[in-house]
């Protein structure tokens, strides 16, 4: 199935719907959820998932996983994407929060395919055979931390949203210590207590996964490391390494389809 609301087809009598859509840029959709579990995954360009705990970037070939019930807001960069409605009877493993994940050559393969199957395909057969082995490759995804929590703290929180709009690598805690008239101390107390993470580490991977959406719009390295604040490319290229475990190559010119995929 291609390009049709998921709420047309979404009581079909089947345990997985896939819908491939292709989305105009910086196309958003708005605050809605499923009542399916959903994997949402990138064919091409990056994509932007944002819930009360927190924002997921998604970039080309990496899918997004939403659990049940989630209200989130989309917003695409460049997308193209293929997507699973699962009864959530059908995976009693799904997170309970958004996850974003890698995934297998094996399960894009899948993916790309199951978008053209019947959508109330014969329950046994090809089809069913290879709705199977997806829901057995989804069980081993290896999650990757492109997730940016969010505190529930309003103060807090309003200094995260805004630095998220415009991350700088050298923002000091002493900035957001004084804005909550607070010690530093007792901010970093603050900011794992809501966030599960140091200042220093939140600010990092903030930066890094902004740096993914402005790659994807084109965004040389070179100006985004001076956007960042980092001294140079190469420290820039350094820290993305650090958090992804690969440099930001591989999250750019992976994954890519042709025109009939």
């Amino acid at each position: 199935m291609r390009n049709i609301p998921v709420a047309d087809v979404e009581d079909l009598d089947r345990a997985v719907l896939a819908i491939g859509t292709d989305y105009p840029h910086q196309h958003v959709l708005a605050l809605h959820e499923h009542r399916r579990a959903q994997v949402l995954y990138a064919a091409t360009g990056v994509m932007r998932v944002e819930t009360a705990e927190g924002a997921w970037t998604v970039p080309t070939a990496r899918a997004v996983l939403i659990p049940p019930r989630t209200p989130h807001r989309v917003t695409m960069t460049g997308v193209s994407t293929r997507s699973l409605y699962i009864e959530p009877a059908a995976a009693p493993w799904f997170p309970p929060r958004c996850r974003v994940v890698d995934v297998s050559a094996l399960l894009r393969a899948l993916l790309l395919d199951a978008v053209d199957m019947e959508p109330r395909y014969p329950e046994h057969g090809r089809d069913a055979t290879a709705v199977s082995l997806i829901l057995h490759e989804l069980r081993n995804l290896t999650p990757l931390p492109l997730d940016v929590p969010l505190p529930s703290d309003p103060g807090l929180r309003r200094l995260c949203e805004a630095f998220l709009r415009a991350p700088d690598i050298h923002d000091p805690p002493g900035r957001w210590a004084t804005a909550l008239s607070v010690s530093e101390r007792t901010l970093g107390r603050l900011f794992h207590r809501e966030t599960g993470m140091s200042f220093k580490r939140w600010r990092q991977r903030a930066c890094i996964v902004h740096s993914l959406q402005q790659m994807a719009a084109g965004v040389p390295v070179t100006r985004l490391a001076a956007t960042l604040g980092y001294d140079n490319p190469a420290a820039f290229t350094a820290a993305f390494k650090k958090v992804l475990g690969r440099p930001p190559t591989a999250f750019t010119t992976a994954g890519r389809l042709g025109p009939d995929a």
